[in-house]
């Protein structure tokens, strides 16, 4: 499913993340920066060691934020490593995940990154529901893309079935 917003392409498409040829990829990372579980683990095991040993330099990452490596062996130059809310059900998680897709694109526009590739973060061990994240998560990404020229695709790369249609669903209502 594809949608342009301003002078870039929004999509959506089931599949597996760290297989994206985009300039980036962001990462669902915890605060440590230092590997893990679902996507995490798999951007680490694809991407090899370079990653891990450059996210050890970082000092970790707050809820929120986002910070940039090296693909190391991936197809995509540059892996942005995301920090997401654990869900607890209050206002403050949707701020939190609204600012961790913020400031991934803000990082992608600082290193010249014209295509980025999303996972839907948080709705793994974090345990945010699809149904909520995604609205959140297409929102702040269309709001970023009408305000800034320099990203012209971003792509969200949903694993499974149900995560394509929560995310397919919420697009289909917050453009019509």
């Amino acid at each position: 499913m594809k949608v342009t917003i301003h002078n870039a392409t929004l999509e959506l498409v089931e599949g597996d993340i760290t297989q994206q040829d985009t300039d980036a990829i962001v990462n669902a990372a915890n605060r440590s920066l230092l590997g893990g579980g679902g996507v995490d683990g798999a951007i680490h095991r694809a991407g090899g060691p370079k990653i891990l040993e450059e996210c050890r330099q970082l000092g970790g990452c707050e809820t929120g934020d986002a910070k940039i490596t090296t693909g190391g062996n991936l197809k995509a130059r540059y892996v942005i490593h995301a920090v997401g809310p654990v869900y607890r059900g209050s206002p403050r998680d949707a701020e939190l995940l609204a600012s961790c897709h913020r400031r991934s694109l803000e990082v992608a526009s600082e290193n010249h990154c014209r295509s980025v590739a999303f996972p839907a973060i948080s709705t793994g061990a974090y345990g945010y529901p699809l149904h909520e994240a995604a609205p959140i998560a297409l929102r702040t990404v269309m709001d970023y893309l009408r305000s800034h020229d320099d990203i012209t695709l971003v792509r969200f790369v949903l694993f499974g079935r149900a995560a394509y249609e929560a995310f397919a669903q919420a697009l289909r209502d917050l453009t019509t």
